[in-house]
């Protein structure tokens, strides 16, 4: 009987050790390959959207291999924003080598563990993504917020000179007012990424889609409300994402999400999907407890405990493993410094059609603090077609007038056109499962010329008169 309690009592103390230590049993057994999490007392992943901390009391990468977790880096005050290369020989991170410095993009080996700084700038630089090509993507803190950018990645000595890229060697992606952070790349080489909705000038996490040289940017779908974000492309093509108490996917077959039956629980984004097709979510049970790292097999009904740390929160779970390499994108960007953009019918959106006959639009961008400047207007012809040249790489919106210069319909949110860049849209936020009828725009009829709305002229006055501001004040 005493030899039964102490072998009971040793059992007991084991089962207790589980949750203290973290891991259950066997992880790599379950997963099916080595893992990256990064592991924080405190976790707020919405916060860098509003320009604050994700990880206001720090954050450490850990590789859990054979059962056993051990930090990935040392010698670092923080570290977190693991993305595995697709050869699975490197990982980019985010990074902080004391706790006063910014956040830079950092390279580990994975062989070695030696590690290479990649980014050296003067704020904050986040949430880093391999892109094809050599080159990543990454979120580096401004003025205005969080704005994406895209770099070198470094290339190996014998390929440096040879690799031909029609990007330069650093590219800003987004421009607008308000954050925005890469969440993943997509197998068609697009970037998908968090902002506010309103694009430019809202509060709620929105997905949008660009590609790597900062042209097409738009909505992953146009059934906005609730908030979303943490997406992540599945093997299916499949996009899953987060409302926080909910997950839901895009599917190519349906123009708005589809809610997905997993069990209650609080999701944080950013999942990882096994080679057998189960999924590794980090999800809490409820506001104030600490998020898990956890394994579910869609369809299931519940989930299982993988990793768990007392007092730590466990999220951004990442595979150490091979993946499949997106596409390329291959940029065909002229050399301009504005784009020209095609509506075939600004009668048509979302929202219906309008109910006053469409005479005109008007293109706004904003200044330097956030104001809005018009740029002049446009005629729209009576199929609704207008073709304007507009400003590159500048915040941009549209209004729909009537005759008399009354607006009947203006978007809420910003969005940009690269400088080259050429675009046709079907009308205004119309949504993917809308097709124009197959006809020649009635604006291409009477002229192949845009209207020049790219206010050069009002830029001139207002650097000339900031200029002479600043001539007088220094007399």
């Amino acid at each position: 009987m005493r030899g039964r309690a102490s072998v009971l009592w040793v059992a007991a103390c084991f089962a207790m050790l589980l949750p203290m230590c973290g891991f259950a049993p066997d992880p790599p057994q379950k997963v099916g390959a080595d893992l990256i999490v990064t592991v924080a007392p405190v976790y707020e992943p919405l916060a860098a959207l509003r320009g604050q901390e994700r990880f206001p009391k720090g954050a450490q990468l850990q590789l859990v291999h054979e059962g056993e977790a051990e930090p990935l880096v040392s010698g670092f005050a923080a570290s977190a924003d693991a993305n595995v290369s697709f050869d699975g020989k490197t990982v980019l991170f985010a990074g902080k080598q004391a706790a006063g410095d910014p956040w830079q993009i950092w390279e580990l080996t994975v062989a070695d563990r030696s590690v290479r700084k990649v980014t050296a700038t003067a704020t904050d630089a986040v949430r880093p993504l391999y892109l094809p090509g050599w080159r990543m993507v990454f979120a580096q803190r401004t003025p205005k917020g969080f704005q994406m950018e895209s770099a070198q990645s470094g290339l190996p000595p014998v390929f440096a000179h040879s690799v031909p890229t029609a990007i330069p060697e650093r590219l800003t992606l987004t421009h607008m007012q308000g954050s925005a952070l890469p969440v993943d790349v997509l197998m068609d080489g697009r970037i998908l990424f968090e902002a506010g909705f309103p694009i430019g000038s809202g509060s709620t996490p929105e997905l949008y889609l660009v590609y790597s040289d900062g042209s097409g940017v738009e909505s992953y779908r146009c059934d906005h409300g609730a908030a979303r974000w943490g997406g992540k492309q599945l093997a299916s093509g499949d996009v899953v994402f987060t409302h926080g108490v909910a997950s839901a996917r895009f599917t190519t077959t349906l123009a708005h999400e589809e809610r997905i039956a997993a069990p209650q629980a609080e999701y944080a984004g950013d999942l990882a999907e096994t080679a057998a097709g189960a999924w590794l979510v980090s999800t809490r049970a409820a506001a104030g407890t600490f998020y898990e790292i956890k394994l579910w097999k869609p369809g299931s009904a519940a989930m299982e405990t993988v990793l768990a740390k007392s007092g730590e929160n466990l999220v951004e779970p990442v595979l150490l493993a091979p993946r499949t390499r997106p596409k390329e994108h291959p940029s065909a960007l002229h050399p301009w410094d504005c784009a020209n953009l095609l509506a075939l019918d600004a009668r048509f959106s979302r929202d219906g059609e309008l109910r006053g006959t469409p005479a005109s639009v008007r293109l706004e961008t904003q200044d330097a603090a956030g104001h809005a400047v018009a740029l002049g207007t446009a005629p729209v012809e009576q199929d609704g077609s207008f073709f304007v040249k507009a400003p590159g790489n500048k915040p941009i919106r549209f209004a729909v007038l009537d005759a008399k210069g009354a607006v009947l319909r203006q978007e809420h949110g910003r969005f940009w056109s690269r400088g080259g860049e050429q675009r046709i849209c079907v009308g205004c936020h119309t949504g993917p499962e809308r097709a124009q009828e197959n006809r020649v725009a009635a604006v291409l009829l009477r002229t192949t010329t845009p209207v020049d709305l790219t206010g050069a002229s009002i830029f001139h006055q207002a650097q000339t008169g900031s200029a002479q501001q600043t001539a007088q004040g220094g007399r």
